[in-house]
């Protein structure tokens, strides 16, 4: 009973019943389409049903080479298995078609039958749904990719021989009941897995939304394709002949589904490589620059700044007393002073300004088409910034600034004269430290 709550309370999360109305209205105006085509004795014909098959051929094909390709950057055994199931489904729905052509020459009987090839492709497609859930929640991540890989062609083997074992060993071949409500019943065993299938993509993306809603994209087009399935195969269950408008409507909905997988693969792919591009110039700790982007933006305002012959300055800070608050307060307060200091480097910087974390405690402000005293100020602004925080424990820093041309000419001179000067004014304020404890001493 518990179960059965979880499972049915999926319509209950974030916005009460609202989803739950919204699906039942659209489910409604399915049914009520798929009437009315049936009743209007809409029909197609066989080529128009090839090109389907062809196209929904080619959308499996491509996301079965997008989800290898996810496969090999995530390691999603879900991604791995499914790329092995359209490509299966695909391939098995389009041979079929070349043995209804034989069909076919019997005759208007023929149009009677239901293509082994469909429903084998559909069941396969909707088991393998559900085996990619199943192998991803009870059976433990491998460390090597090589037994993933094997372990998913062995669930997808296994899934292929029985659903094609079970309609073989079947005692009737499909037949359509054309004076029945329900004119082709076969249907419902597909529609129910897609049904489970849809649930339990619901689940796992409505899980992946609390933590990362972007991550969930992916898990959110599962969902629309189990669904957009579920749509397939009630509009294949009032289909009194093959060709006509609940068969061309399921066939529709069975090509949409390929197509909404294929474009949120494609919409999260492009989302995983953007993130990883910002990792690799980003410092994942205050989410500045990294030392890479820093010399590449130095680079390029060193070209500009030759072209145009205007100045640019470097502003190199470094935390005072780290060290201390390590040992003081712990680490986790060390490591939130940096991001304090990340952040006000962020707010005090103009959009053209480039803030960089440059390693351990020290950090850097590429000022393009500033001269030293601009950045004098600047400095001077962040300092002060910090010395009125009310968070504590109080943050300081030390600055030494570099100017193009007068300090050099490459980023490393530049760098090498920022940071003497930085260590010039640390010296010197440890100095005038020491003199000060010894005056309040005596």
């Amino acid at each position: 009973m518990g179960d059965w709550a979880k499972i049915t309370g999926f319509f209950r999360k974030d916005r009460g019943h609202l989803p739950a109305i919204a699906y039942s209205l659209l489910a409604a105006f399915f049914v009520g389409v798929v009437l009315y085509a049936r009743h209007s004795h809409v029909s197609g014909s066989p080529n128009t049903y090839l090109y389907l098959e062809v196209g929904g051929s080619l959308l499996c094909f491509c996301y079965a080479a997008n989800a290898l390709v996810r496969f090999r950057g995530t390691h999603d055994r879900i991604a791995l298995i499914l790329a092995f199931g359209f490509v299966l489904s695909g391939m098995i729905e389009t041979l079929g078609y070349f043995g209804l052509n034989d069909l076919l020459r019997l005759g208007p009987v023929a149009l009677s039958h239901v293509p082994m090839g469909w429903m084998v492709g559909r069941t396969l497609l909707a088991v393998l749904l559900l085996a990619a859930l199943a192998v991803e929640r009870f059976i433990p991540t491998a460390r090597q990719p090589s037994r993933e890989t094997a372990g998913a062609l062995f669930v997808v083997a296994v899934a292929a021989y029985v659903t094609s074992a079970a309609f073989i060993a079947a005692p009737a071949t499909p037949v359509v009941k054309a004076g029945a409500l329900f004119s082709r019943p076969w249907e419902t065993l597909p529609g129910i897995l897609f049904v489970l299938a849809a649930i339990f993509f619901y689940r796992r993306y409505q899980q992946g939304k609390k933590s990362d809603s972007d991550a969930s994209l992916y898990d959110y087009s599962l969902f629309l394709v189990a669904l957009l399935n579920v749509c397939c195969h009630i509009a294949a269950l009032f289909s009194r002949r093959l060709f006509d408008g609940p068969f061309f409507l399921a066939e529709l909905s069975k090509v949409a589904s390929y197509s909404i997988m294929l474009c949120g693969a494609l919409i999260d792919q492009a989302r995983l490589f953007d993130q990883v591009r910002t990792l690799a110039v980003s410092d994942p700790l205050t989410g500045l620059a990294n030392y890479r982007r820093l010399l590449a933006v130095i680079e390029s305002e060193l070209d500009r700044s030759r072209r145009t012959q205007r100045p640019f300055s470097i502003v190199l800070m470094d935390m005072d007393g780290l060290k201390s608050i390590n040992d003081r307060y712990g680490h986790l307060v060390g490591s939130r002073s940096l991001v304090r200091l990340g952040k006000i480097l962020r707010n005090h910087s103009r959009a053209i300004d480039t803030a960089a974390r440059y390693g351990g405690d020290e950090f850097a402000l590429v000022l393009p088409e500033a001269p030293r005293d601009i950045a004098l100020r600047v400095a001077s602004r962040i300092r002060e910034r910090l010395a009125t925080e009310a968070e504590n424990p109080t943050l300081s820093v030390s600055a030494g600034i570099a100017a193009y041309p007068e300090d050099g000419d490459t980023p490393e001179k530049l760098l090498g004269a920022a940071d003497r000067a930085l260590y010039r004014m640390k010296h010197r304020g440890s100095a005038m430290n020491s003199l000060a404890r010894i005056a309040a001493c005596l």
